[in-house]
C-alpha cells in the first residue's frame, strides 16, 4: 500500500525527536499502522543536520506554507508552537483537506473549538495527544479507554518545571528563586518562565483535559490560574510537618452546579501516590464512576517522549484514513452536537479545604480573635500549629488547616483576619485536596 506522506513543521526539540523516532522505528510503525509513514517535506528556519541522520533525504524549506500547500502531503504535523503562524498554518492545512497532528497545547486550548469545527466541516482529523503531558497517553486514556465512565474529577501534575522547583524546595530546603535559576540553566524553564511558574502552561493542558473528560467546549478563559512564585521554603516545611506535600496541581471536577476548573498550589496528603511524583515528571489522577481512581505517570516533556505521542497520533490518523468521518473518534471525546453547556464555576463558588499561614503578634487573645472570625463564617478548623517566637522576636507564625468550605466565605474571613492590628502582612492561603478515591 502507498506510504502516507507527512509534512513536518518545525525541526526543533520535538520536531527533531519526531523525525528520528519515525525513521528509527519505521518498520515497527508500519506494522502497526498497516502502511509506511514517511516524512517527505519539512519546514524549519534553523536546524542542526548532525542530530538528524537522514535529513538530507527529504525536502527542507524555510517556508511552512509551502509544506501545507504541497499536494503530495497527507498529514501535516505542526510543531512550531505558539499562536501565530501556527493557527493560520493549521487552518490552511485543514482547508487543503489534510489531516493535522499537533503538540501545541496553547493553540488547542485557545482556538481548538474553531479548529475542530473546521476539521469536522472538511472531514479531516486533528490529533493532539502530545499537547498534554508529553509521552503520557492521557488523552487517549480519557477519550477512549475510559469511555464507559462518567468522569467525576481529575487532578494532575502537568508542568514539569513547577514540579521540579517544588521538589527541590522540599528535598534540599532551597528557596524558589534559587531553584528557578537552576531550572533555567538546565533547560527546564525558559528565560521568561511565566508560563511555567504562574500556571499558564498547566491551565492550557487542564482546559483540554476537562473538555475531554466532561464533554464541554474548550474554555481556557474561565480556568482559574495561580502560580507557585509565592510559595516559601517555610510553607513547604510546614506542610511536610503536617503530613502533606505541596504540588502545583491542575484540578477539574464535575458538580451539579457546574465544572470546577483551576490550577494552583495544593496541599496533598503525602501518602497519595501523586504526592510522590517528583522532579520533572508528570502524573494525572482520573476518577471515573465505574473504574474508580486511575493514575497515569511518565515524562511530560522532552524530545523523544513527546515524539512518542506525536508518532502515535500519526499511526492513529493513518489507520482511520479510509474510515467514514462519521465513525471516527470525536476530537473532544463526545459527539460535536452532544457537548454540554454546563457552566464553569467562578472560583468564589468552589468548595475546598485550606492551609493558612499568618504572622501574628505574640500576645494573649490573638488566636481567639482568629478562631472567632473563622467560626462566624462557618469555617471549622482541623489543626492549628503556633510556632515559638525566635529570640527577641515579638511575632509568631500560626498555621491552620481548615475543613472544606466555600472559597467566597474564606475570602471574607481572610480579609477580616488581615484587618486585625495583631496580624502583620498578608495571609498565605494554599488550597488542600484529599484526592480520595471515594
Amino acid at each position: 500500500m502507498k506510504p502516507v506522506n507527512v509534512g513536518l513543521l518545525g525541526l526543533g526539540t520535538v520536531g527533531g525527536g519526531t523525525f528520528n523516532v519515525l525513521r528509527r522505528n519505521a518498520s515497527e510503525i508500519a506494522r502497526r499502522a498497516g502502511r509506511g509513514i514517511q516524512i517527505t517535506h519539512a519546514a524549519a528556519r534553523d536546524y542542526d543536520p548532525a542530530r538528524l541522520p537522514g535529513i538530507g533525504d527529504i525536502k527542507v524549506t524555510a517556508d511552512a506554507f509551502a509544506v501545507v500547500d504541497d499536494p503530495d502531503i497527507d498529514i501535516v504535523v505542526e510543531l512550531i508552537g505558539g499562536y501565530t503562524p501556527a493557527l493560520e498554518l493549521v487552518l490552511k492545512a485543514i482547508a487543503n483537506g489534510k489531516h493535522v497532528v499537533t503538540a501545541n497545547k496553547a493553540l488547542i486550548a485557545l482556538h481548538g473549538n474553531e479548529i475542530f469545527k473546521a476539521a469536522q466541516d472538511k472531514g479531516v482529523v486533528v490529533a493532539f495527544e502530545a499537547a498534554v503531558c508529553g509521552g503520557i497517553p492521557i488523552i487517549k486514556a480519557i477519550r477512549e479507554g475510559l469511555a464507559a465512565n462518567r468522569i467525576e474529577w481529575l487532578a494532575g501534575i502537568i508542568n514539569g518545571t513547577g514540579n521540579f522547583i517544588l521538589t527541590e524546595m522540599r528535598d534540599k530546603g532551597r528557596d524558589f528563586t534559587d531553584v528557578l535559576k537552576e531550572a533555567q540553566a538546565l533547560g527546564y524553564a525558559e528565560a521568561d518562565p511565566t508560563f511555567d511558574v504562574e500556571g499558564i502552561d498547566a491551565a492550557h493542558k487542564l482546559t483540554i483535559l476537562a473538555s475531554i473528560a466532561f464533554g464541554i467546549p474548550l474554555q481556557f478563559d474561565k480556568t482559574y490560574t495561580e502560580g507557585i512564585s509565592r510559595i516559601t521554603r517555610a510553607d513547604v516545611e510546614y506542610a511536610e510537618e503536617l503530613g502533606y506535600r505541596i504540588k502545583h496541581l491542575g484540578f477539574a471536577r464535575y458538580t451539579e452546579k457546574g465544572i470546577e476548573l483551576r490550577v494552583h498550589p495544593t496541599l496533598i496528603p503525602e501518602r497519595r501516590l501523586i504526592a510522590n511524583v517528583d522532579g520533572v515528571m508528570n502524573a494525572v489522577l482520573v476518577k471515573g464512576d465505574a473504574v474508580g481512581s486511575t493514575l497515569y505517570y511518565g515524562a511530560g516533556a522532552g524530545a523523544e517522549p513527546t515524539a512518542s505521542a506525536v508518532v502515535a497520533d500519526l499511526v492513529d490518523v493513518t489507520r482511520m484514513l479510509t474510515a467514514d468521518p462519521g465513525n471516527r473518534v470525536p476530537h473532544l471525546a463526545f459527539q460535536p452536537d452532544a457537548l454540554s453547556d454546563i457552566p464553569v464555576l467562578p472560583m468564589e463558588e468552589i468548595d475546598t479545604a485550606y492551609y493558612l499561614r499568618l504572622l501574628a503578634q505574640d500576645r494573649p487573645g490573638v488566636l481567639a480573635d482568629i478562631t472567632r472570625i473563622l467560626g462566624d463564617r462557618g469555617i471549622s478548623i482541623e489543626a492549628i500549629v503556633q510556632k515559638e517566637a525566635a529570640a527577641e522576636e515579638t511575632r509568631v507564625p500560626i498555621i491552620l488547616l481548615t475543613h472544606v468550605v466555600r472559597e467566597g466565605q474564606m475570602n471574607q474571613a481572610i480579609a477580616s483576619i488581615e484587618a486585625l492590628d495583631s496580624i502583620e502582612g498578608s495571609v498565605t492561603r494554599i488550597r488542600l485536596e484529599y484526592l480520595s478515591g471515594k
